[in-house]
């Protein structure tokens, strides 16, 4: 205890006499009301998070998540078999701008993280001004979703920036109780469904807010809930007609995931919890040490609570509490990455709630905390990650891609004369080749067959068409057999790839891939295919 009132006493002279390092750093704090210091923030993170991922990964492709939203964008589309479409359509906008690299979607993942955050201090400014903005911001960056969980671009990333933006509008609204965010509301809640279905708990958890807050019956007596629904109804419907008419197949894959019983939903809802934790226990941390002896005055602080507050803490207990019973009722998986994009709503409750000021000492430790974290990451982890992987590959073979989609483009020309225009097999490899290779070919197994391993149709196989796997993919591997016994002609072959990270060889991998030439064109014979290939190998 005597330790804290001397920390705390340290924090208050540093304030008033702030040593020579510290001023541009309150200089900085100084203009968050001035609208320049949250932006600066936010885009002095994406751009050195951004910078990680490009040293991080500098000797492998994209993650296989990113590549398939890519390849679902590609055709607009109301809905999709595997996922509901928002990240396909944000993909799509994304590469309609920049160019189709590495580099750009990178710059997407973190500018979606980068977004969020802005979105986050859109609530926050609703309750605490300064420096206190900042350290909502800077807690969420000492939590993994919006670094590492971001980078993995799919489904559950798109929502990191979607829940904070529909949680500002149904704040606005619940206040207000006025057409234009009421019908906010309506069009936010309608994107994060279109994100994943999960966002169903952040919409039940606005019913449950504001049948909880003690302002509810003005709330409900007014058209701002009922515009809202109708207006989310409305931009739902051409995905709700997708459904309708293609036999709900996204709610097939979703319903996959409830195959538990008791048990198993036990431990699902016991990792949840601890995940979500471990999650947020650094900013946990940090929050201690900053409140010190304060924290006593929880109990005060919760119960003076502002009823804007009040109402994004009955949001909070939705998003956990909701899941949880759903997954014990319905036995279904609960990974923690799910919920990770609803964390900035306990940072808001816990800085915002505070009726005790914050020294400024704090928020400058934690930046440069946040700060040093940032360039060692950029600095000595990347690099070592670049590393490593170079020498040791990845499970999906992110190495790999690139070589992989320019040898067999090269293959495809040299049979065919013409460029590669269906690539199938092994997902990872066939949405990187449809990345990587300079023709873009479409990935041609139907996302509906994704994991029963359809054969193509002859239709498909006539128009021309190959495959990849890597060589001890057996499913995958029978799966090519199967196919060859359908083609008329095609020839199969193989080839080894390796790594190379900065001018140095790194792991290698073979890879295995069956082309159908397309109807008409003439190529050699099974057995003919099968001894090149050979020749090649043993030439190697």
């Amino acid at each position: 205890m005597p330790f804290d009132f001397a920390f705390q006493a340290m924090a208050e002279r540093s304030d008033r006499a702030p040593a020579r390092w510290r001023r541009p750093f309150l200089r900085w704090l100084d203009h968050v009301e001035a609208g320049w210091a949250v932006p600066l923030l936010i885009a002095c993170f994406v751009a050195i998070w951004t910078l990680y991922l490009r040293i991080a990964y500098a000797g492998s492709g994209l993650h296989p998540d990113t590549l398939e939203a890519w390849a679902l964008g590609r055709n607009f589309a109301f809905g999709y078999h595997k996922h509901p479409p928002l990240m396909g359509w944000v993909t799509a906008a994304w590469t309609s701008v920049f160019a189709l690299s590495d580099w750009s979607l990178q710059l997407m993942a973190m500018a979606n993280a980068g977004l969020a955050l802005f979105f986050v201090d859109l609530i926050s400014r609703r309750f605490v001004t300064g420096h206190k903005r900042v350290l909502v911001l800077l807690l969420l960056m000492l939590t993994p979703a919006y670094q590492f969980h971001a980078q993995r671009f799919n489904a559950n990333a798109v929502l990191l920036a979607i829940w904070p933006l529909a949680t500002w509008c149904f704040l606005r609204a619940f206040e207000t109780r006025t057409a234009p965010w009421a019908v906010a509301v309506g069009f936010t809640t309608a994107l994060a469904m279109v994100g994943k279905y999960y966002s169903i708990f952040l919409v039940a958890s606005f019913a449950f807010a504001a049948l909880a807050h003690p302002e509810r019956r003005a709330y409900f007596f007014s058209a701002s809930p009922w515009i809202s629904v109708i207006v989310g109804l409305a931009a739902l419907s051409p995905h709700l007609y997708w459904l309708a008419t293609t036999g709900a197949s996204t709610f097939t894959y979703a319903l996959a995931h409830a195959n538990g019983n008791v048990v198993s939903s036990l431990s699902e809802v016991r990792n949840f919890l601890l995940g979500l934790a471990a999650a947020a226990s650094v900013s946990a941390v940090f929050w201690a040490l900053i409140a010190g002896t304060r924290l006593k005055q929880f109990p005060a602080d919760f119960a003076a609570m502002s009823a804007g507050l009040r109402l994004l803490f009955y949001v909070a207990v939705g998003t956990i509490a909701l899941p949880v019973l759903i997954s014990l009722a319905m036995g279904t998986d609960l990974p923690s990455l799910w919920a990770l994009q609803g964390l900035f709503l306990f940072a808001v409750l816990v800085v915002c709630g505070t009726r005790y000021p914050i020294e400024r000492f704090y928020t400058v430790n934690v930046t440069v905390i946040v700060a040093g974290v940032a360039l060692a990451a950029v600095l000595v982890a990347a690099p070592i990650h670049a590393a490593y992987r170079n020498d040791h590959g990845y499970e999906e073979g992110r190495n790999f891609y690139a070589q992989a989609a320019n040898e067999l483009t090269r293959e495809w020309r040299e049979l065919t004369g013409e460029p590669l225009s269906a690539v199938s097999g092994d997902d990872s490899l066939a949405f990187a080749t449809a990345f990587y290779s300079p023709d873009h070919p479409r990935y041609a197994r139907p996302f509906a067959y994704q994991y029963n391993w359809g054969l193509p149709r002859k239709t498909t196989l006539d128009r021309g068409w190959a495959a990849l796997c890597f060589r001890g993919q057996d499913y995958c591997i029978r799966w090519m057999e199967g196919v060859s016994s359908r083609a008329e002609h095609f020839v199969k072959r193989e080839f080894t790839v390796q790594a190379m990270l900065w001018g140095k060889p790194g792991v290698t991998r073979e890879v295995v891939v069956l082309m159908v030439p397309p109807r008409g064109r003439s190529s050699a014979p099974e057995g003919a295919a099968e001894e090149f290939s050979a020749s090649r190998r043993a030439a190697e």
